[in-house]
């Protein structure tokens, strides 16, 4: 005799709580279940992989075992009986927690992993069965931890565990809370961190501190948090209890199917059933995605000791939305190297301090990894790397060299225990900086979205100004088809009515671009000059509003300096970022009509763009480097001279001026050395720039000239292609100067959000 799709159907439908299913979807459910037998001892579920099917007993009985972490030993948990459904609390939870064996001969009913969440995502009563409710693993595991954290030895943990999920409670906290007022979360008990959506600075198995119900919260991702309650009057350990041996526990469930329907002749019945696999798979990847769907972290890319570091402090300035001093940082790093020749986690701990960042270094053990408050740092071969998510199936590590890292436990503390043994450091421990952001701890709130609002606000004067610049653009390009027409068909043909014709119609588009210029910078400085005075007096509000002890660590002369960066913002944003717009747009027409004359000629005279695009890539990051240079610099001049004038009277009164004007004069030949240094390279740029457009043009003609000779071009398209050429690579000789402005424009920001950051 063998079982039927009917008789699956009939023991899931005398279940609690699939007895609460529609008929179509029982149905469903049986048809993608199937019944394997496990032998004694052969393991059903394991903690350390996340399940990837749901298991009931249907024949014999299987044994919940839960694993100790104070005493570090397996602890028999509960004997689970025909009806006892097993594997779902790791997929509600988004961790795996559950591991069982078969302690007699058994068959378990076994539902897909996705089949089952499938199910639950279509049926909100059952579901709500499962989510609401505490298992006695669940918080096994969460009263383990939090014992193992405080070192408090528990000889009854099992007991305890047991008495507290009965009258435990569980809450969901949704990605858009923001406190833990509105949640009503009974004072009375200790809450814990159980699964679901990630808590910023609260792992799972952390404790929810709910004392202060306005404490912010930020719950990471789309999928709520799960947390558990349990009473205070629950956890009064009594450390001497002896323990208590197996034995079947009161649960509700086992107490509602135990009336479940038992097979007559079960030896007979269970020959056609297949025996489970000793390898128990892991939830293939769609699965795990339905219970957590994974966080995208930042990450940036670096190589090196020194641009390694710097890359993971960006990445938790990123994950934080911190400002990113990386000039200041640099600078650190680079002074610690040169006397040291190495950076050390302390260091890194000093400069989260600088950060505003909460930073512990502690020595962990391996067992303990899985505990840990991330975002934390770690040694990573010959740098550093970010410990982004830690849980006992994997750990999230944000590398530079490598990008986003998932790796199993095991195989991570393996690679992070080695490095340290190769350092010289003891055994058994694995050095981590845990960080916490703090309510010091500063925001960024300053950059290029800073400046979106004014403009939004102004966005329609700033398109009638893009448009107009676009009919600008193309009155432009009737200029060489008309001088094309006047060679080609007016002086070869001898046609002077034709003259006149193309004459006035080329003065008529010239007195239109000629009007249309000036209603454009009429409208664009009234605009700019608007922008000006709100954003302008938006920073002095800001600044005036600042502490005093702001005042007291920066001179007067840079914060002068700073706030006059916002002209070049404003200036980039408006004007140049308009010129790049246009340039890019009629670029591309222009190349269209340059393939419509000749194909050939238009690659000849494109052959330069890659030229320009490795200059702009090489001169790139010397310009940044010497243009922060250059501003550090001029702010040191300003500051002190502002000072000196300042404090004038105390410097005649101790005869310092001589004294003075050479300091000053130190400070200046530094400034105007550094300008040398930028005039130096921008300049290099440039002629290179201009040789290349030359050297464009002197091919466009050499070929060109070949290609009139050989009739294949008229001499008016030779002229008319030279001249819309130009109109190519033009911008891209503009293009070395467009990002020097863009490089100015990124150090104005930096150096501006000291002041919007504060």
């Amino acid at each position: 005799m063998t079982y039927t799709k009917a008789t699956i159907q009939d023991f899931l439908g005398s279940l609690f709580p699939f007895e609460q299913l529609t008929s179509p979807t029982l149905t469903k459910l049986s048809q993608k279940s199937q019944l394997l037998r496990y032998r004694m001892g052969q393991p059903i579920l394991v903690a350390d992989k996340m399940p990837h099917q749901v298991a009931i007993v249907y024949e014999g009985q299987a044994r919940l075992l839960g694993y100790d972490q104070t005493n570090r030993k397996t602890v028999p948990l509960q004997l689970l009986q025909p009806g006892a459904i097993i594997g779902w609390v790791s997929l509600i939870r988004g961790v795996p927690c559950e591991t069982a064996t078969a302690s007699e001969e058994s068959v378990c009913l076994t539902i897909p992993a996705g089949e089952f969440l499938a199910v639950m995502s279509r049926e909100p009563d059952v579901v709500a069965v499962f989510q609401n409710r505490c298992t006695l693993v669940e918080a096994f595991e969460l009263l383990g931890a939090e014992f193992a954290r405080q070192a408090s030895r528990v000889t009854n943990l099992k007991d305890v565990a047991k008495e507290a999920c009965i009258e435990a409670v569980v809450r969901y906290l949704p990605p858009s809370v923001k406190s833990l007022d509105k949640l009503e979360l009974e004072p009375d008990r200790f809450w814990f961190v159980s699964g679901g959506g990630t808590i910023e600075n609260c792992p799972v198995g952390s404790q929810l501190d709910v004392s202060d119900s306005s404490t912010p919260i930020q719950v990471n991702g789309t999928t709520p948090a799960r947390i558990v309650g349990f009473r205070q009057s629950d956890l009064l350990v009594l450390n001497d209890q002896p323990p208590v041996p197996v034995e079947v526990v009161s649960d509700p469930w086992l107490e509602a199917n135990e009336g479940v329907p038992q097979t007559a002749d079960g030896e007979q019945q269970i020959t056609e059933i297949p025996y489970a696999s000793d390898d128990i798979p892991e939830a293939p990847e769609s699965d795990q995605k339905t219970v957590e769907k994974r966080r995208k972290y930042p990450h940036v890319r670096g190589t090196g000791m020194l641009n390694g570091t710097l890359a993971c402090f960006q990445m938790l300035s990123q994950y934080w939305q911190m400002p990113f001093r990386r000039d200041v940082m640099r600078r650190i790093m680079t002074d610690q190297i040169n006397r040291t020749g190495s950076l050390s986690l302390p260091l890194c701990g000093a400069i989260a301090d600088l950060l505003g960042l909460h930073a512990q270094l502690v020595n962990v053990p391996p067992s303990a990894v899985s505990r840990l408050e991330v975002p934390a740092l770690v040694r990573w071969h010959e740098s550093f790397a970010i410990i982004y998510e830690v849980s006992e199936r994997e750990i999230v590590l944000g590398v530079p060299e490598l990008g986003i890292v998932r790796r199993k436990k095991a195989d991570l503390i393996d690679t992070l225990i080695e490095r340290e043994t190769q350092d010289g450091l003891p055994p058994g421990s694995i050095p981590v900086l845990l960080l916490k952001r703090t309510k010091q701890t500063p925001k960024q709130r300053f950059g290029l979205q800073w400046f979106l609002p004014s403009l939004r606000r102004y966005r329609r004067v700033l398109v009638e100004v893009l448009i107009a610049s676009f009919f600008v653009q193309l009155f432009g390009l009737a200029n060489p088809l008309m001088i094309q027409l006047i060679i080609d068909k007016v002086i070869v043909q001898n046609s002077i009515d034709t003259l006149h014709v193309l004459g006035i119609f080329l003065l008529v588009v010239a007195i239109f671009e000629a009007v249309l210029s000036s209603l454009r910078t009429y409208l664009f400085v009234d605009t700019t000059n608007r922008i000006d005075m709100s954003l302008g007096s938006e920073i002095i509000d800001h600044l005036l509003r600042l502490p005093l002890r702001y005042f007291e660590r920066r001179p007067v002369g840079e914060l002068s300096s700073r706030i006059n960066e916002l002209e070049n913002i404003r200036q980039f944003l408006t004007g140049t970022a308009l010129t790049v717009v246009l340039d890019a747009i009629f670029s591309v027409i222009y190349i269209v009509v340059m393939f419509i004359y000749s194909w050939v000629l238009t690659l000849v005279s494109l052959a330069t763009i890659p030229l320009f695009v490795l200059l702009t890539l090489i001169v790139s990051p010397i310009v940044r480097r010497q243009l922060r240079a250059k501003a550090e610099r001029n702010a040191e001049t300003q500051s002190y001279l502002v000072e000196v004038l300042s404090g004038i009277q105390t410097v005649k009164a101790q005869n310092i001026e001589l004294r003075s004007r050479w300091q000053w004069q130190e400070r200046y030949a530094r400034y105007v050395s550094s300008g040398f240094q930028t005039v130096l390279t921008s300049t290099a740029a440039g002629s290179t720039s201009d040789f290349l457009n030359k050297l464009s043009a002197l091919l466009v003609l050499w070929v060109g000239a070949y290609l009139v000779l050989d009739q294949q071009l008229t001499l008016g398209q030779l002229i008319a292609f030279r001249i819309i050429s130009g109109y190519v690579t033009s911008p891209l000789l503009r293009l070395a100067r467009i990002w020097q402005n863009f490089q100015e424009t990124a150090l104005s920001l930096e150096r501006l959000s000291d002041i919007v950051d504060s």
